[in-house]
């Protein structure tokens, strides 16, 4: 068990790292800023891992945000996608480049009606989707009522049983839509992953916290060329 000492200097600074697809990507830039991730890199079923001067903790991408913005951790490597789904206060230092998607909305291909003619005769459409923030926020610009289905399953099949007109879901390459006849009418939102901190963190360790942001940023361009 790691004992946190009263001193601030003396703490290690709790850096979040999320599960998943943007894992590996987030070890790989964390090495080439030179952080001690030997241990992060094989953690088994750990859950907070020792570098040097810095705590990894691993989590589950959609609890980062919290984790950050609670200040149960200092920082943390999340995808912009669920720090907006989120909404919660927490300061963006670096666009990391990786894990690139866009958000987009889509409909049928063989749609009977269009949207505009459902929406003229219903003053409303229905829109399925994993990101229920974001896609009210999105539609809301655009000055359009939607009722907002919430799924966490495969959103394609929505609009293909009638429960939805249209999705908004995340996509990198666009063939899952296309291979279940959906086709993109807009984009919605580009994401990559980011490193975030929490304010007050920033506030009372602010140098140790730059010195990490500056690292970072410094090993992107590394982390492109393959």
């Amino acid at each position: 068990m790691i004992v946190r000492t009263s001193s601030a200097k003396e703490r290690p600074l709790r850096i979040a790292v999320p599960k998943g697809a943007l894992f590996a990507d987030s070890v790989r830039v964390l090495e080439r800023a030179g952080f001690d991730v030997e241990g992060l890199a094989e953690p088994g079923r750990q859950l907070i891992v020792r570098g040097g001067d810095i705590e990894f903790v691993i989590a589950k991408p959609t609890d980062v945000p919290i984790y950050v913005a609670y200040g149960g951790v200092d920082a943390a490597i999340a995808g912009k996608d669920v720090l907006v789904e989120s909404g919660l206060d927490v300061i963006e230092m670096v666009d990391l480049h990786f894990g690139a998607c866009r958000f987009v909305v889509a409909e049928p291909m063989d749609t009977p009606r269009s949207i505009e003619d459902i929406y003229r005769h219903l003053g409303v459409i229905r829109v399925a989707t994993k990101y229920p923030r974001i896609a009210e926020r999105h539609f809301a610009e655009r000055g359009m009522q939607v009722e907002v289905v919430k799924l966490d399953g495969n959103i394609e099949i929505a609009p293909l049983i009638g429960l939805a007109d249209q999705i908004v879901d995340i996509t990198a390459t666009g063939r899952t839509l296309a291979e279940n006849r959906l086709r993109v009418i807009e984009e919605v939102l580009r994401s990559t992953a980011r490193f975030v901190a929490n304010p007050v963190s920033m506030a009372t360790e602010a140098d140790r916290m730059k010195d990490v942001a500056d690292r970072l940023a410094a090993a992107v361009p590394l982390s492109e060329e393959e």
